[in-house]
């Protein structure tokens, strides 16, 4: 029997790659002369960069950046030299985890770290660079990843306004840099939000990052303005471009300013790891993430993973932390798996998991 395990990560409890190694151990323990292969997944947020680098080899390289407040930080990115490809992640620098619960405040935060990783991948010589761009703590549409990469925000006295959201309301011009030559970038979301509006950056995700009642009023207006400007200044207006919302309006900025492509994250992810072959080479499919929800119909790893292998006549089962009792989500998968998160041992994720894919895997039988 040949089994793929294809799971996207457990956030806040487990990895994607660690998440696979748990449920194989179960299946191992079940059948012990299956053939097993396993791949991570993500959907452009955060373990975007290992699921690849796991697939893929490629060298984790450091770099000197600055986090949402400022501070200095050092981030990491995968190079995959044989393609000169770097594979990042916008919130290994500007990430909402990189913050205390104290300290989330998106008027202040900016992608200036965004720019410095960039700047940091063009300068290695990089063809193409892949940026996830989801668990970001910032709203401010790609203004500070923009300032670090030499764009100037200039206000009606010609001077260049502060590097903080709200400044955005006094911008009246922007000037490019000089001589600004940057690698193909793809922008890899698992969102489809406008920057604007009631489905954009501000009122989907800004509390979330912290954002006041008073707060969410100036942070629109601040973006509006910016796309304003924007396209009177460039002659570009991307506001209304599905996932130009991702991370706090960073795919506004990253088209605006880096001419980039705006990708499912789930099939950027899938391609660079090979999904689709391995799906043609197994005979049972399976995949999961912490919580499966209504969230997951939308360009969620276990439901493109899903609808693949359907695609390919295969049997796909989801092992998940919790799920609904949604008939939307579960008739995607043959069945689904939960752990009992009221167990005293669901903090031991990794051996419910096994626990979990052993007792289906006997059910095979």
């Amino acid at each position: 029997m040949r089994i793929l395990i294809a799971p996207d990560k457990f956030k806040g409890s487990l990895g994607a790659g660690a998440v696979a190694e748990a449920i194989a151990t179960g299946i191992r323990q079940a059948l012990p002369a299956a053939e097993i292969a396993l791949i991570a997944l993500a959907d452009g947020g955060e373990g975007t960069a290992e699921a690849i680098q796991l697939a893929r080899g490629g060298e984790w390289i450091e770099c000197p950046t600055h986090d949402a407040l400022g501070r200095p930080l050092p981030a990491r990115y995968v190079w995959l030299a044989n393609t000169r490809r770097a594979i990042m992640e916008m919130s290994a620098a500007a990430g909402l985890f990189r913050l205390g619960p104290n300290e989330r405040d998106p008027a202040r935060a900016t992608t200036f770290g965004v720019g410095e990783m960039i700047l940091a991948a063009t300068r290695r010589g990089a063809t193409e660079i892949i940026m996830g761009i989801g668990g970001s703590a910032t709203n401010d549409g790609g203004f500070g990843m923009a300032r670090a990469l030499g764009f100037r925000f200039l206000n009606q006295a010609g001077e260049e306004i502060p590097l903080e959201v709200p400044a955005l309301l006094d911008l009246e011009r922007i000037e490019l840099p000089n001589d600004l030559k940057l690698a193909a970038i793809v922008a890899a979301s698992d969102v489809t939000n406008p920057l604007l509006g009631p489905q954009g950056a501000t009122r989907t995700f800004a509390r979330q990052k912290g954002a006041t009642n008073k707060q969410l009023e100036i942070l629109e207006r601040a973006l509006a303005r910016l796309a304003d400007v924007v396209a009177r200044s460039l002659g570009r207006d991307f506001r209304d471009v599905p996932g130009a919302g991702a991370a706090g309006g960073l795919g506004f900025g990253l088209i605006t300013f880096c001419k980039a492509t705006i990708r499912s994250g789930f099939e950027v992810v899938a391609e660079a790891v090979g999904l689709k072959e391995k799906i043609a080479w197994s005979e049972i499919v399976i995949t999961g993430e912490g919580k499966l929800d209504q969230q997951t119909l939308a360009g969620k790893g276990p439901a493109g993973v899903a609808q693949m292998a359907r695609a390919e006549g295969k049997r796909v089962f989801a092992i998940v932390g919790q799920a609904p009792n949604d008939s939307r989500v579960r008739a995607l998968f043959d069945q689904v798996v939960t752990l009992d998160d009221r167990s005293p041992g669901y903090r031991e994720t990794p051996k419910l998991l096994a626990k979990k894919a052993r007792a289906l895997a006997e059910s095979w039988q």
